[in-house]
C-alpha cells in the first residue's frame, strides 16, 4: 500500500541520517530562495528576454492533447556538465558521502535492490548542490511550466534523479506519478524530466504512453513499490486502455527536457547499453495548492495539516507570469 511505501521511506530516511550525519560546513539550500551561483543561469530582465523561452499555441495545445511536450532544450552543455560535477560529489555516499548528504529526503543508491538492475533514485539534492539548486530557477523551464500550467505561479514541490549505469542499468516501471501525490490538493501539478545524456531506446531512454492523461480523473493505484517490475501496471488496465497502451519513445537529447501532466503514464526500460543515462527531475505545482494528510509530505519536512497552503522553506514560488510579464 502507499502507506506501507510511506513508514518504509521514513525509515529509510532515519538511517540515511543516522548514516550521514551532516558535516561541518554542510549548508542547508533550501534556506535559498533564489539561485546561489553567478553565472549557471541566464539573466533575462526585459519582457523580451523572458519571451525568448515562451512555448508556441501548438505547443502547448499537442501536450493537452498528448499529456506530454518533449524534446525542448533547456541546458547547454556546459550547464549539464556543472550538473554531472554536483553529480559526481553526491553519488557514492558509502564511500565519499557529501557533508550534507544527510539532507536528501531519499536517497537510493540501487532502489531495485537488484545488482543487475541498478537504479540510483534521490529526492531533495536541491538542499546539497549548488547547481541542482539553481536550476529550480530555470527561465526555460519555468515559462514553459507555467504555460503548460494555464499561466499559474509555479512553486517547487520537489526534485529527483533516475540514474542508470551502463550494462546493468535498472528500468522505472510504468506509473502516473499523481498515484504519488495524493497528499496534496488539487491536482495542479506538472514534471519536467532534464537528460543530462543523449537518451537512447538502447540505454532506457523514457517512454510515454500518449493520451493516457485522459484515461480518468484519478489516478490508477500503484502496483510496484519501487519501480522494478515492467509488466504489473498494463495488468490492471481495461481492454480499452491496453488497446491505446503504446509506448512511445523520448529519444531527448543532452540538455533537453520532456514535460509531462501529472496522469501521464510514463516508464523507462532497463539500460543494456554501453552508455549511461542519466536525468535530473523537477516537480512543481501551480500556487495554491494544499497539503491532504496529516503525515509528513517528505521526509524531513514538518507536517502541513490537511487544508494549509504548501509555502515556506521547502515549497517556494519559484516564477510568477504577474511579475516577469512575457510579450
Amino acid at each position: 500500500s502507499l502507506r506501507h511505501r510511506q513508514l518504509v521511506r521514513m525509515a529509510s530516511k532515519q538511517k540515511l541520517l543516522d548514516k550521514y550525519p551532516l558535516q561541518p560546513g554542510a549548508n542547508d539550500l533550501s534556506l535559498v530562495h533564489h539561485p546561489v551561483t553567478s553565472d549557471f543561469l541566464p539573466t533575462p530582465k526585459t519582457s523580451s528576454d523572458w519571451a525568448k523561452f515562451k512555448l508556441s499555441d501548438e505547443q502547448i495545445q499537442f501536450y493537452h492533447d498528448n499529456g506530454y511536450l518533449t524534446k525542448i532544450p533547456v541546458l547547454t552543455e556546459a550547464q549539464v556538465d556543472k550538473l554531472k560535477d554536483d553529480l559526481a560529489t553526491i553519488s557514492n555516499p558509502d564511500t565519499n558521502p557529501h557533508p550534507a548528504q544527510g539532507l536528501f529526503y531519499e536517497f537510493w543508491s540501487n532502489e531495485s535492490g537488484d545488482p543487475t538492475n541498478v537504479l540510483l533514485h534521490a529526492l531533495g539534492h536541491w538542499r546539497v548542490t549548488p547547481h541542482f539548486h539553481d536550476i529550480l530557477w530555470h527561465p526555460a523551464v519555468l515559462v514553459a511550466a507555467s504555460q503548460l500550467m494555464d499561466n499559474k505561479p509555479v512553486r517547487f514541490w520537489h526534485d529527483q534523479l533516475f540514474c542508470k549505469p551502463p550494462h546493468y542499468g535498472g528500468c522505472v516501471s510504468w506509473h502516473q506519478d499523481y498515484s504519488y501525490w495524493t497528499r496534496t490538493v488539487p491536482m495542479a501539478h506538472l514534471t519536467v524530466h532534464i537528460a543530462l545524456d543523449d537518451q537512447m531506446v538502447e540505454n532506457g531512454c523514457l517512454h510515454y504512453i500518449p493520451g493516457s492523461h485522459k484515461w480518468t480523473s484519478k489516478p490508477l493505484p500503484i502496483v510496484d513499490q519501487h519501480f522494478g517490475d515492467m509488466d504489473a501496471f498494463p495488468k490492471i488496465l481495461t481492454p480499452e486502455q491496453r488497446d491505446q497502451f503504446r509506448p512511445a519513445p523520448m529519444l531527448l537529447k543532452k540538455g533537453e527536457a520532456a514535460f509531462h501532466h501529472p496522469l501521464t503514464v510514463h516508464g523507462s526500460f532497463a539500460n543494456k547499453s554501453e552508455f549511461p543515462r542519466r536525468a535530473c527531475v523537477l516537480n512543481f505545482f501551480a500556487d495554491g495548492t494544499a497539503s491532504d494528510t496529516n503525515d509528513q509530505l517528505l521526509d524531513g519536512v514538518p507536517v502541513y495539516p490537511p487544508g494549509a497552503k504548501l509555502e515556506g522553506q521547502f515549497f517556494p514560488l519559484l516564477y510568477d507570469p504577474k511579475d516577469t510579464p512575457v510579450e
